[in-house]
């Protein structure tokens, strides 16, 4: 019998005021729990809520498939990222699986994790990437990376034609499914 190790990888955080978190972490598995439209739905939902329980400026993201990235900026100095992050992943979470109980219990199956104490299972545990900013030509840059990831991956054609991202948001103002906080985002050169 062979006997595997599973490692995770931990992520560092830095919860220093005044500075921007570029944030990535996937589904269970690396698996396309985000391709449907009502998963992309409860996540941009959940971003709001995320952005109201903790004042959270959301300064750019993008809901990929199979995983997602953020900018976000904690208006107060005293913040924990992982209770922010958390308070994200939970509602999808109990909304994803709520769903999967009531309309599709067979579905569950894909979530399971063969545990016990966590039979199920939405996003990949670990908290994913996390890495703190306050130059501008990294927000630049970071912001760029993100609206692009969906034309990287043969998603779409231009970062515009993603519905799942703030690219039209930031191209015009009330034009993403999630209002942005651009006004509180330094001027980018």
């Amino acid at each position: 019998m062979v006997v595997r190790r599973v490692y995770r990888k931990s992520r560092r955080t830095l919860n220093t005021e005044g500075e921007a978190h570029f944030v990535t972490f996937s589904c269970f598995q690396r698996r396309p729990f985000l391709s449907r439209d009502r998963t992309r739905e409860y996540f941009v939902a959940g971003m709001e809520r995320m952005r109201s329980r903790h004042e959270v400026n959301i300064w750019a993201y993008v809901v990929m498939p199979e995983h997602v990235h953020l900018l976000i900026y904690p208006v107060y100095a005293d913040y924990k990222m992982e209770k922010i992050l958390a308070t994200l992943k939970l509602s999808v979470s109990r909304r994803a699986l709520g769903y999967l109980r009531k309309h599709n219990p067979a579905g569950l199956r894909h979530l399971s994790t063969g545990q016990v104490h966590t039979p199920y299972r939405f996003w990949l545990a670990g908290g994913g990437y996390d890495r703190n900013t306050v130059s501008f030509g990294a927000l630049k840059n970071m912001i760029e990376y993100i609206h692009n990831n969906p034309v990287r991956r043969g998603l779409a054609q231009d970062a515009l034609e993603w519905k799942w991202s703030s690219a039209q948001e930031w191209n015009a103002e009330g034009g993403g499914p999630l209002r942005i906080d651009r006004d509180t985002l330094p001027p980018l050169k």
